[in-house]
């Protein structure tokens, strides 16, 4: 018995063995894509104009503009093909802020660090602060009449806790080897939504916007030290970036600030503040854009391998780690794809290319545009498939990168276990770079999932962590200096492998079985 079981695990390691050497590797071309990434990279330089030049980015402003207006030009200056905007939407009203200072005038004088939600009016004054204690549709109607004029204050006190361990940090042994274990991933469950809360809500912003107060405050869940976490304003109907959506002047404000505020009234004293916001609504025509750019192939140039990564950004920093960070490394994939072909003379059989989408931060609007003109039709209001279009059948994979500035320790496969002997093999040749792990985990968010819902492989990587979720993503301090370029080069290369090596390949990457599929297949399995 004893021989027979190690027969059998000999056979199966030889077979698993057999696959995977059958997957090729071509080292010539990840030599010079090393040299061109990791030797010759310019990463940090096309983050710096991205950034500091071009940031922030919010969809509908007028610098997502002129950064498309840099991204465009400088694509076509390398040498990429097909250049071209794709407009999508309509997205609704872009925004700019212009001015912002926000002051306490007493007790006491002080400067606040604070930052408007994303289409926030202009608004200019001087008022008294009040804090709206109410958790209950009932307990609104106390405030009823004397909220005009006022800085409202809607959240509680937060407690802040000194810190004693570090915010950043990386994958460790026992982190990758909980994705390497992680099972096939379900079907998420349908949420429970708290239709009391919800009322509430909606009866609190109605009165909000029938009182018009002078601003609305409030603290967001994490963040200290002056960290601001901010997106965009609310609306009791409809949204704020709607084409005449009436909207409340709405401010974050750090949370010690805020604190201290919440305090002084507490303590009974009358506190006043001071604001001045200059901003302006933009974009018209209410339409945004995509950025496409292609490396064309050869023998099977009508199908097509894609990478990116959204473009657009929160307004409050530059957009660094979300998702310049992505952005950079996409074009740096190009770039260097570029000088491999150019150097090794090799071209792609399949053709390549680029996307960065616009309209991610407000729910993968971009992409979901793309997938609606080119992939899929889908029902109203719905963004499950009813039927595919011929070129959905054209793509053999995406890869996004968007999880801020970490380097790549591996992929997620969304739940598609026959691309992992693919991309064991493809990862092989950069073990000494730290990547290997695969994981058959689902991982959402971001625009990946756009091209899974709709039968196309689709693939976010594994990233070291940093301090994305604690310090940068979405708040005031996402700027570049919480790059890290040796982390952004390597992404840059094993990413350029990947697209490269998936161009080369005699067939396609394989697809994850339909619904219809699975269905047979549990039909026959009875």
């Amino acid at each position: 018995m004893k021989n027979r079981f190690l027969f059998l695990l000999v056979l199966a390691l030889g077979t698993w063995s057999a696959a995977f050497a059958q997957e090729p590797v071509n080292e010539e071309i990840n030599t010079i894509i090393r040299k061109h990434g990791l030797e010759e990279g310019q990463a940090m330089d096309i983050a710096g104009w991205m950034m500091d030049v071009y940031g922030p980015r919010l969809t509908g402003s007028p610098m997502l503009d002129n950064a498309t207006a840099w991204a465009t030009k400088t694509l076509k200056d390398w040498g990429m093909q097909n250049v071209h905007l794709e407009s999508w939407g309509p997205f609704g009203r872009g925004w700019e802020m212009s001015h912002f200072e926000m002051h306490n005038a007493g007790p006491g004088y002080w400067p606040i660090i604070a930052y408007p939600k994303a289409w926030s009016p202009s608004v200019k004054g001087d008022g008294e602060a009040i804090y709206l204690d109410a958790e209950t549709v009932e307990d609104l109607e106390a405030y009823r009449g004397k909220l005009g004029g006022k800085f409202v204050l809607l959240d509680t006190i937060r407690e802040v806790k000194e810190l004693f361990e570090p915010d950043a940090s990386r994958h460790d042994a026992e982190s990758l080897l909980r994705l390497a274990n992680a099972n096939e991933p379900t079907p998420r469950p349908r949420r429970n939504y708290n239709l009391g809360a919800r009322s509430y809500f909606q009866a609190l912003w109605t009165m909000l916007e029938e009182e018009k107060p002078l601003a609305v405050l409030d603290r967001s869940y994490k963040g200290d030290l002056g960290t601001v976490f901010v997106s965009g304003a609310r609306t009791a109907e409809g949204r704020s970036r709607d084409q005449d959506q009436d909207v409340v002047p709405q401010i974050t404000v750090s949370v010690e600030h805020y604190n201290r505020i919440l305090r002084n009234l507490q303590r009974g004293l009358p506190v006043s503040l001071s604001i001045n916001l200059e901003a302006r609504y933009t974009n018209p025509d209410g339409m945004e854009h995509n950025i496409i750019a292609e490396i064309p192939g050869t023998d099977l140039k009508d199908e097509v391998v894609m990478f990116g990564a959204h473009f657009d950004s929160w307004h409050t920093a530059t957009g660094a780690t979300d998702n310049g960070a992505g952005s950079t490394v996409m074009m740096e994939a190009a770039r260097i794809l570029l000088e491999t072909i150019k150097e090794s003379g090799i071209q792609p059989r399949r053709t390549l290319r680029l996307a960065l989408w616009t309209g991610e931060e407000q729910g993968l609007l971009g992409s979901r545009g793309y997938a609606k003109e080119h992939f899929a039709v889908f029902p109203p209001d719905s963004y499950t498939p009813q039927s595919f279009k011929p070129e959905q059948e054209k793509i053999s994979g995406y890869y996004n990168l968007d999880n801020g500035t970490g380097k790549i320790r591996g992929v997620y496969l969304q739940g598609n276990g026959a691309v992992a002997p693919i991309f064991r093999a493809w990862l092989k040749p950069f073990r000494d770079l730290d990547a290997s792990t695969l994981s058959l985990s689902n991982t959402g968010g971001t625009d990946h999932i756009t091209f899974d819902a709709v039968g196309i492989p689709g693939f976010q990587f594994i990233q070291e962590p940093m301090a994305y979720f604690s310090r940068t993503h979405h708040s005031n301090m996402d700027n570049l200096d919480h790059l890290s370029g040796d982390d952004l080069a390597q992404a840059a290369t094993i990413i350029a492998s990947f697209v490269m090596h998936t161009a080369m390949r005699d067939e396609m990457l394989p697809r994850k079985p339909s619904a219809e599929e699975e269905k047979s297949s549990a039909a026959g399995g009875k």
